[in-house]
């Protein structure tokens, strides 16, 4: 069984934000795959798909991205799946808008998500899909993340979460090395 899992914060005020790129990438994933993520459990919402014979659980964590590792863990020792089957999206700011990064491993490079992931889960040998989401060196930081995409980018940063649904469904019937190779060259 593999889990791809996608952070973001819940509610309405943050579903344009930056922060929740992850979530919106989940979305792309479920419509591609005829499947609502709208199940209750680990704290989180979750669907059970099967692709190409393979057992695979989406989950949209709903514990603020700061927690999002809680809601991981959890289903993580439920179905003991091991960290190389685990496939986390998330935003990144290092990144330009449209600009995806899929790494096997590394720190956390300051996501506060991932932090709290790589804690729950307790290696930092998890697979990653960064969405680029931009940066403005004088904004605040935080009020970058929780700020919405502008619309003269939405069509660029739209494009990125296509991308990122792609390489995460790819990533399901191929190594991961494959998955870099293919997508990280875009």
């Amino acid at each position: 069984m593999k889990l791809i899992a996608g952070l973001g914060n819940y509610g309405k005020e943050y579903e344009r934000t930056r922060h929740n790129a992850g979530f919106r990438v989940m979305d792309e994933i479920a419509m591609e795959c005829q499947t609502e993520i709208s199940q209750k459990k680990f704290q989180a919402l979750i669907s059970m798909i099967r692709i190409k014979g393979e057992q695979v659980l989406l989950m949209k964590p709903q514990t603020y991205m700061n927690n999002s590792g809680e809601a991981i863990g959890a289903a993580m020792r439920f179905y003991q799946i091991k960290s190389e089957d685990l496939l986390v999206i998330y935003d990144d700011i290092d990144l330009a808008v449209g600009k995806l990064r899929l790494r096997e491993k590394g720190s956390a490079g300051g996501q506060n998500g991932m932090k709290s992931v790589i804690a729950h889960v307790g290696t930092d040998q998890i697979r990653r899909i960064r969405v680029g989401v931009g940066n403005d060196p004088l904004a605040d930081r935080i009020g970058w993340v929780l700020g919405k995409i502008p619309q003269a980018q939405w069509e660029e940063h739209q494009a990125s979460l296509i991308l990122a649904r792609d390489a995460a469904l790819y990533s399901v019937t191929h190594t991961f090395q494959e998955t870099m190779n293919r997508y990280n060259k875009r």
